[in-house]
């Protein structure tokens, strides 16, 4: 059985284990039933995720950009990845601002919704999460960039630095003479090579961590919880779901088709055990050996942009993540009654397209970043606990939509580039 079939049979006995379980446990005795078991077997298959990317992304993108060769060649890549991760995310951004404005989730029967939701969240709980925080984390990128510790950037899961430090090292390692560059490149080509069959074993036990992390998360919400939710958020849910569905359905396959001149639905199914993973786990970072895996051996994007193109955009490109966040933004302005300009909303465009570059890195990013559009519409940080109930289930939505792009990405890019047999043959078994 192919192995996004078994990832799919685990979401959907994860779904019923996790409702019997929030049924047959209240939350006061829930950790004596299934529930840490759960959160077992899904915390240990997601730090198996995140114990090879360090060494992974480092491997293929010094890999990658040593074959790349001449100064012309990165160059005309790089220029290409950064058009494209700026064209789809302002797209997907702007998306996201036609539905809200067309839906209007926060405004029910022509009044504002502030006064109707029933906040269940600790406000003072989330305000601290982004307490301190503000435009400067946006500038706070170009320091990120350059570790002064390469060690410690490592350490700390730092992966903008990680990034710059892998494309100064395989650029400058195509230029030094023999006997080192060869054995340079061959150390680091068979690095690369081992990460690659570690993240295959890895992945052969992805549907038991499928399983325990989406069980942990449905059996925390409860059936009953979720019903009141989408009762008082529901148009909110909605309309980020449309948005995140018109970008990943319509604009990305046009891209594919159009752009990259190849059939999109090969391409769904070649990333369908990424795009699975990433819904569970809501994490572009930890999904990334996974993405590589199936971008390069499913859909035949060469190595050379693959270790290029995907490691940068799990940490800069974030369509759904800036979709999300502009939508929410303008959700929380209607439920406070304010009537926002077409300039406003413009620079509510531009906000997200920065910030979702900008806070990647930092821990509730999406909450950093709305805090910082609310600051600029004049609403109090508090806002984000209008929409923080139902951040989890909507942030593994858009994960999966980073994902695509991402993989969308590469194979556009690799198309551009001349690369042949890509996506040219069914998926492999």
């Amino acid at each position: 059985m192919k192995l996004h079939w078994q990832i799919m049979i685990a979401l959907g006995l994860a779904v019923v284990f996790g409702l019997a379980s929030s049924l047959e446990y209240d939350s006061a005795v829930l950790s004596f039933g299934l529930y840490p078991v759960y959160k077992f077997i899904g915390t240990l298959f997601l730090n198996a995720l995140k114990m090879i990317i360090v060494p992974l992304v480092v491997s293929s993108i010094i890999v990658g950009v040593a074959g790349i060769g001449s100064s012309g060649g990165f160059g005309r890549l790089g220029g290409k990845t950064l058009l494209y991760y700026l064209v789809t995310t302002f797209i997907s951004v702007t998306i996201g601002l036609m539905v809200v404005n067309a839906i209007e989730p926060g405004i029910v029967g022509g009044e504002a919704v502030k006064d109707q939701i029933n906040l269940t969240a600790d406000v003072s709980a989330i305000t601290a999460k982004v307490e301190g925080r503000g435009a400067s984390d946006v500038i706070n990128v170009f320091i990120r960039m350059i570790p002064p510790n390469i060690v410690a950037a490592a350490s700390n899961g730092q992966m903008l630095g990680l990034i710059f430090f892998s494309l100064l090292f395989g650029y400058f390692l195509a230029r030094i003479g023999e006997p080192y560059a060869e054995s340079q490149y061959n150390f680091w080509q068979g690095l690369y090579e081992v990460m690659l069959r570690v993240t295959l074993f890895i992945m052969k036990f992805a549907p038991i961590g499928v399983f325990g992390l989406v069980a942990a998360v449905v059996a925390d919400t409860g059936a009953g919880q979720f019903l009141t939710l989408m009762e008082t958020l529901g148009w909110f849910f909605l309309s980020v779901i449309l948005a995140l569905s018109i970008h990943m359905f319509i604009v990305m396959p046009l891209i594919l088709r159009f752009v990259a001149g190849v059939n999109p639905l090969r391409h769904y199914r070649a990333m369908a055990p990424a795009l699975l993973t990433a819904f569970s786990t809501a994490s572009s970072s930890a999904t990334l050996p996974l993405t590589m895996e199936c971008v390069e051996k499913n859909a035949g994007v060469s190595n050379r942009t693959t270790s290029f193109v995907l490691p940068l955009g799990s940490t800069v490109n974030m369509d759904g993540t800036a979709l999300y966040e502009c939508v929410a933004a303008m959700f929380i302005a209607q439920a406070y009654g304010l009537d926002l300009s077409f300039t406003q909303q413009f620079v509510i465009v531009l906000l997200a397209l920065l910030t979702s570059i900008g806070v990647a890195g930092i821990p509730s990013a999406s909450l950093v970043a709305i805090t910082i559009i609310l600051g600029y519409i004049g609403l109090p940080a508090e806002g984000i606990a209008l929409i923080f109930v139902v951040d989890r289930i909507l942030d593994m939505c858009r994960t999966a939509v980073n994902i695509f792009s991402d993989s969308c990405g590469a194979v556009t890019i690799g198309k551009l580039e001349g690369e042949e047999g890509i996506l040219v043959e069914p998926v492999k078994e």
